[in-house]
């Protein structure tokens, strides 16, 4: 991978519009705990675009509590024959050329790069600044939804590397936790049953990967944040968030910089909900020292907490 197969900017974008380029352009507005992005579609979007339903249509929904979540985590992958049907629905086609954006600099639509490369779909580029970045450019923006004819695209089989939780217990290389420091030290945690993170996970913010302006740091600033969090040509590196969705982003930020990542889509989401896996809180990979248990379960002498 490379940075011409990740980024396009929205002057670039907006060149290829005017030239008369085709390309299908996906809309996948959506934050944690938030409306699904529909109606901030509605209100205005990139002119030909499509809404894509993360939460239905880049994941499988499932109930809170339920079984399927503990075994999936909060965002499951969908089939690839319901993830077809999704891009048929989106009007992609063999060969097509597709556009992703959000409104949080990539954050939501990293996954929906993620999954359509992983389907074997080449010619997929994020947004890079997103909907923000078109906004400063002045570009012209429409609303209401917009229908498509169907597409006739054939997802082929599973293209990216992937880890499972059995993978991630004993990762032999770099395992990075895309998500905001505080929930990876186990300060907070919103919506998973415990906090802290997968022991021996290196914390590795989404937000590191961004510039002031939104926009992906260049490659070679890339490089140099992972060389700091331990990536190194020959080690292999792998990526979780809460539910494998931002995760992605760290997937898409790692591929500017030349390096393949593979991604554990059940995450921590799937982590936290088993009782027999371990959980780390602090700042330290394995944990930081306590002077005493409490009532989590936290293990004075290594800091790791579990339900075990």
């Amino acid at each position: 991978m490379g940075t011409q197969r990740v980024l396009i900017s929205a002057q670039e974008l907006k060149r290829r519009l005017d030239e008369g380029e085709s390309a299908v352009i996906l809309d996948v507005r959506w934050a944690l705990g938030g409306p699904d992005g529909r109606e901030a579609y509605s209100e205005a979007h990139i002119p030909g675009a499509v809404f894509a339903d993360l939460a239905r249509e880049l994941a499988v929904p499932v109930e809170s509590g339920s079984a399927e979540e503990a075994a999936g985590g909060r965002h499951p992958l969908p089939s690839r024959e319901q993830f077809e049907e999704s891009a048929r629905r989106w009007g992609i086609d063999d060969g097509d050329s597709v556009v992703v954006y959000d409104d949080s600099f990539g954050q939501a639509a990293a996954r929906a790069w993620w999954m359509l490369r992983d389907a074997g779909l080449t010619d997929v580029w994020i947004l890079d600044g997103g909907l923000a970045a078109w906004r400063r450019g002045d570009y012209p923006l429409e609303s209401g939804t917009r229908e498509v004819a169907p597409g006739r695209v054939r997802l082929g089989a599973r293209a990216l590397a992937t880890i499972d939780a059995d993978e991630a217990a004993q990762y032999p290389g770099v395992l990075l936790d895309a998500r905001a420091g505080e929930r990876y030290r186990g300060e907070v945690e919103p919506v998973d049953p415990r906090a802290g993170h997968i022991p021996g996970a290196v914390s590795a913010p989404t937000s590191g990967n961004l510039a002031d302006d939104g926009a992906f740091l260049p490659a070679e600033e890339l490089r140099r944040r992972f060389a700091a969090l331990g990536v190194e040509a020959g080690r292999p590196v792998a990526v979780y968030c809460g539910s494998g969705v931002t995760a992605a982003h760290d997937v898409a930020a790692l591929a500017i910089a030349g390096i393949d990542a593979a991604l554990y889509p059940g995450s921590f989401s799937q982590w936290s909900r088993d009782p027999s896996r371990p959980v780390a809180v602090g700042p330290e990979p394995r944990g930081e020292r306590s002077r005493e248990a409490d009532a989590s379960g936290m293990s004075s002498a290594d800091g790791i907490a579990s339900e075990a």
